[in-house]
């Protein structure tokens, strides 16, 4: 029979513990909102001992930054196998399924929040968008990107970035459309780079050679037409 007794908590396991519970009140609400009694109510402590882990509110969310980040980044990791176009659009999805897990969060991440403009907040930033950029060259095959193929891949991410807080504005376009769009956006910039340098064209039909006739490349090859038509 159990006693009802509460194993206490290590340090680390607390921490741990804070950061989870944080994680999920500010995916909920951006963290301007969310106070440190919320935390420690959600967490089943007192006030002082959240400060006794942690030493304010910004330090906590930077730390749950953190494990956002870690999580965020693993979205962009994908087996190197089937056409490029398949790929690309499963980890939209990925991406697209953490920012509706964390919506308020990475809205006021992106937009301004309590922890913007410090280094170590840009620095998660910036190591979020260095590794969607190194998984995508990994995918293209590329050791050492030319300048325009980096200016595609970094144009891609930001706009990946701002895609997604506009559809956090009301949803008002459906989620899948929006993944899809993403993937073709990443075909036209490639295409318009293309145009312009032997390189990029080089890179392009590399791309597109083994894509199937029913894949997002494709597909926006035919809406395209369309359009001419």
């Amino acid at each position: 029979m159990s006693t009802g007794v509460r194993r206490r908590l290590g340090v680390e396991e607390r921490r741990q513990q804070l950061i989870g519970v944080a994680l999920e009140l500010f995916s909920r609400r951006s963290p301007d909102e969310v106070s440190i009694d919320e935390i420690a109510s959600a967490a089943g402590i007192s006030r002082p001992l959240v400060y006794h882990y942690f030493p304010g509110k910004l330090s906590l969310y930077e730390a749950a930054l953190k494990r956002a980040s870690e999580d965020l980044a693993g979205r962009f990791a994908e087996p190197h196998e089937g056409p490029l176009g398949s790929r690309l659009l499963r980890v939209m999805r990925r991406f697209f399924d953490f920012v509706d897990e964390h919506g308020p969060g990475f809205a006021a991440l992106m937009r301004g929040g309590p922890a913007v403009g410090s280094s170590a907040t840009n620095a998660l930033i910036d190591s979020v968008r260095q590794a969607a950029y190194e998984q995508i060259l990994a995918h293209l095959d590329v050791a050492e990107a030319p300048v325009r193929l980096e200016l595609v891949i970094r144009s891609w991410i930001s706009l990946a970035e701002s895609t997604a807080l506009l559809w956090l504005d009301g949803r008002r376009i459906p989620r899948a459309e929006l993944e899809i769009q993403l993937v073709h956006d990443f075909a036209a910039l490639a295409a318009v780079s293309a145009a312009h340098d032997e390189e990029m064209s080089a890179l392009l039909k590399r791309m597109v050679k083994d894509e199937p006739g029913d894949g997002p490349f494709a597909d926006l090859a035919v809406r395209l037409l369309s359009l001419a038509g």
